[in-house]
């Protein structure tokens, strides 16, 4: 079963469930799902296990794959405490910088200029999680890269919504030149400061993502 068959199917799942196409509370029928994007029912299991594991989706006994909404508060408080953690990995990233490390991070800050320039907005969601994971990585701290990875694959459909608000992407990018800036220079205070910030969805950035849900 390929990789790039499971992904764009939790993508075009998650993407129905972050619509509203797929509604709070409904079924996810496998038999269904198969017939409509054409494929077995083995990779819509693993697609709907992805989605079980990062809280879109409920998988019950005898129910099956149950759509799940958190609502606001909860999200304000996964991104709340993802700003936390990925400022920590940022500032011992800024401390144990190697050059592997300074290699990945532009690498992948690379896709995500080419990503942005392009406003293409899937596309640089994948490339600011490389980017992100690259910090992580940095930190030498695996404990704390794991709990990172996490939190940010169950943050994902809501980076995902954050990115579609105009201007986003570019000023997302704007933040990541700054932050690469901070790492190479080894600061790790001002490195810490700016991942909270980027990461954080307080004031406009949490009215705006709650405008967007409200809208699916």
């Amino acid at each position: 079963m390929s990789e790039n068959v499971v992904q764009r199917l939790r993508d075009e799942i998650e993407n129905g469930i972050i619509s509203n196409d797929f509604a709070p509370g409904e079924r996810l029928d496998e038999v269904q799902l198969a017939t409509r994007f054409g494929v077995s029912r083995t990779p819509i299991r693993e697609a709907l296990m992805q989605l079980n594991a990062i809280g879109l989706v409920e998988i019950r006994p005898r129910r099956g794959a149950i759509v799940i909404d958190p609502g606001p508060h909860r999200i304000f408080e996964m991104f709340e405490v993802m700003a936390e953690i990925e400022g920590m990995a940022g500032s011992l990233a800024a401390r144990r910088l190697t050059d592997a490390d300074r290699a990945a991070i532009l690498a992948a800050h690379a896709d995500c200029k080419r990503s942005s320039s392009a406003g293409d907005s899937d596309a640089y969601y994948y490339d600011n999680e490389r980017f992100h994971r690259a910090i992580y990585a940095a930190s030498h701290n695996d404990f704390l890269s794991e709990q990172c990875v996490a939190l940010h694959r169950r943050l994902q459909p809501y980076r995902r919504l954050q990115l579609r608000v105009r201007n986003r992407v570019a000023t997302s990018f704007s933040e990541h030149d700054a932050v690469v800036e901070a790492l190479f220079a080894g600061d790790a205070e001002r490195a810490r400061t700016l991942l909270r910030q980027h990461v954080s969805i307080q004031g406009e950035r949490f009215s705006d993502l709650v405008s967007t849900l409200s809208r699916r």
